[in-house]
């Protein structure tokens, strides 16, 4: 740096000027070096050798009267290669271009001040062993190779400048000193490609020659955690689960996942910031399936709405699900039906209703829960301050389990809807209900579908209905109630006046025109009401008409008359025939005596009860010759071919109800 600081001293009045060709003019050198040597960080020792290099030469042309002017460049073995960027122009003029050699051949290093090329003609020179010049000598070649700055300090100690100073400033630069320059075996320092470099952008330089520490970027998918896991458990990664976990809807039912499965989804879900709703509904979790869940919900404070139905958990897996309900703060929706929950699994349930402050919606249809799950769950229906709605359909909660169901109703202020749907609460259950109606003032939407409600139940109920006033949907489709219990429904809310029902379900109930005409009633107390029920009871089919003859065979027989008997009932004048008058007043007598229900002698002899249609079709049947008289021939005629007509009715219906004999 001192040695520096002298040459430049001498040179102070150049150097103050920042035009670059004083400085190449004064130091005697190509404006191409220089402008290298200030881009690129030529090392210190070079310049400070060419500035002696040129001490010598003024020190020659003192004596000799003659400037030498050369290029400090390095002996053929051993060339500087001068790499930068360049254009398309400038490698097409390249290949044109081909500067001069000497007298033996090599490359001529310097030129005459009057040919020295100028500025716009100067070039990098082909060098051999240069980039360049192996590259136009074998074709499809690049061995270009881009270090950092450490790498260009280890070459330092080869630099030219170096040697030029280890030669002595006493060195003959003519071109027959040139060839008793020691020679040296060649050696190809790493070449520096500084094409790709921006000067002015630091990071582009590996100023430090400590390798740097690689670091792993936090991802807050889990994507990274999920195909680790997989690897870890031993399973292949779910290409649906990759696609589309940074959905806030994430649906990963069906898919078969198994706990293993399971296991590599919780390990991604933990870190998981993207998912609201994870469905994992139908993928047979089992027992460590679900314990991977509960763990990953102890981390996880982003999913609120979680599917684990028909998953078969089982006992073991309820306590642990229990405590994670407890545990967490964001889950709100929770659905577990179809998981094989007995009546000693309904105990961590229980603890998790009186525990939890944030659930709102819990689903535990499809289940194994009896009477005493009713009994347990009941009191924790009736202390939890967070749910809205609870789902306990498909169960087996019958007698005291469904009284104690409903005295939770009763006693919760915070329930919303209720669906108590094929479970069998029968009449005790209907009682119930129906003074938990009395009592409740929260509840707005209740389904007792299928629960072997009779109709005196569906009554029972109907009284809760009279006074409650939140109550917005009643279904009690399916249940043994008939019209009659769709009739005392109507009838209570016809006695509510502050009645809110909008919807009642009575679906596959037969209903009558009895219950078609309260309805309308109730329709004009509430315009918007909506009604289902299984449609009209079919009318009754009118009774098959009896045929006159048939009552008046049917009278004679049970009276064991004979017919001359009886047709002497009505000759009262003894002439063997009766006019149509005569025969029309006893039966007319008969009909009137039991209309009195005058007990008599003569009512149970002609107690006949025949109508006037049908005593004139007896007449005419009677009246074969149309005389207007019936004698006695004409009935005895008339009452025997009815009879064998009737036979052979009979006859054709037993012969139509035999079976076929079977032919071959």
């Amino acid at each position: 740096m001192l040695l520096y600081r002298s040459k430049m001293s001498t040179y102070k009045s150049s150097l103050e000027t920042t035009h670059l060709k004083s400085i190449t003019d004064l130091l005697d050198i190509p404006n191409l070096y220089l402008k290298s040597l200030c881009t690129y960080l030529v090392p210190l020792e070079f310049i400070c050798a060419m500035m002696e290099l040129h001490d010598t030469s003024d020190q020659d042309s003192l004596g000799t009267g003659k400037v030498s002017r050369r290029w400090p460049i390095e002996s053929q073995e051993e060339p500087i290669s001068v790499i930068r960027e360049e254009t398309e122009e400038e490698l097409k003029a390249d290949t044109d271009h081909t500067r001069p050699l000497t007298s033996k051949g090599r490359l001529q290093t310097h030129f005459p001040p009057k040919s020295r090329p100028t500025s716009s003609q100067r070039k990098y020179p082909h060098h051999p062993g240069s980039a360049r010049s192996r590259g136009s000598s074998q074709a499809g070649t690049d061995s270009k190779k881009t270090i950092s700055r450490a790498n260009s300090r280890k070459s330092r100690p080869e630099s030219s400048g170096s040697r030029l100073s280890r030669l002595g400033p006493d060195l003959d630069h003519s071109e027959s000193d040139e060839e008793n320059l020691p020679h040296r075996p060649r050696d190809h320092p790493p070449e520096i490609d500084f094409t790709t470099v921006d000067i002015n952008d630091e990071t582009a330089f590996d100023t430090d020659l400590e390798d740097k520490e690689t670091t792993t970027a936090y991802d807050p998918t889990g994507r990274t955690a999920y195909i680790e896991g997989c690897k870890k458990v031993g399973v292949v990664p779910a290409s649906y689960f990759l696609r589309h976990m940074n959905d806030p809807h994430l649906s990963m039912k069906h898919h078969g996942l198994g706990a293993q499965g399971m296991r590599a989804i919780a390990m991604s879900l933990v870190s998981n910031t993207s998912v609201l709703t994870l469905d994992l509904s139908d993928n047979w979790l089992g027992h460590p399936g679900g314990h991977a869940v509960c763990e990953m919900l102890r981390d996880n404070c982003f999913i609120t709405h979680l599917d684990l139905s028909d998953n078969k958990f089982g006992l073991q897996t309820s306590e642990s699900l229990s405590r994670t309900l407890q545990q967490n703060s964001t889950l709100t929706h929770v659905t577990l039906s179809g998981n094989n929950f007995d009546d000693k699994a309904a105990v961590h349930f229980s603890d998790a209703l009186m525990n939890t402050t944030k659930l709102e919606y819990l689903d535990l249809s499809r289940n194994l829960f009896g009477e005493s799950a009713g009994i347990v769950l009941g009191p924790a229906i009736a202390d939890n301050s967070s749910l809205k709605e609870i789902n306990l359909s498909w169960n087996s909660i019958r007698r005291k389990g469904a009284v104690a169901i409903a005295q939770g109703v009763k006693n919760n202020i915070y329930l919303k809807k209720i669906n108590l749907a094929w479970n069998g609460f029968g009449l005790e259950g209907a009682i119930a209900l129906g003074d938990a109606l009395k009592g409740n003032q929260t509840l707005e939407e209740m389904d007792l579908t299928n629960n072997r409600v009779t109709p005196e139940g569906a009554v029972l109920i109907g009284k809760g209905v009279s006074v409650n006033e939140t109550l917005t949907t009643l279904r009690l489709g399916r249940n043994p109630m008939q019209t009659a219990g769709c009739y005392g429904i109507c009838a209570a809310i016809l006695r509510n006046p502050n009645c809110a029902l909008r919807e009642i379900d009575f679906k596959d109930i037969l209903v009558n025109k009895d219950f078609d005409d309260i309805f309308k009633q109730v329709q004009e107390q509430i315009p918007d009401i909506k009604m289902r029920h299984g449609g009209m009871e079919p009318p009754k089919k009118p009774r098959a008409r009896i045929h006159p003859m048939v009552k008046l065979t049917n009278y004679i027989e049970k009276n064991n008359l004979r017919l001359v008997d009886f047709f002497n009932k009505f000759d009262k004048d003894g002439s063997m025939s009766v006019t149509y008058e005569e025969f029309q007043q006893g039966i007319e007598c008969a009909r009137a005596a039991l209309q009195k229900l005058v007990k008599s002698e003569s009512l149970q002899d002609t107690g006949i009860k025949l109508t006037q249609e049908e005593v004139q079709i007896l007449l005419n049947e009677l009246d074969s010759d149309g005389d207007g008289e019936i004698n006695f021939s004409e009935m005895v005629s008339g009452h025997t071919g009815f009879q064998e007509s009737q036979q052979e009715n009979i006859n054709v219906i037993l012969t139509a109800s035999q079976p076929r004999p079977v032919t071959t």
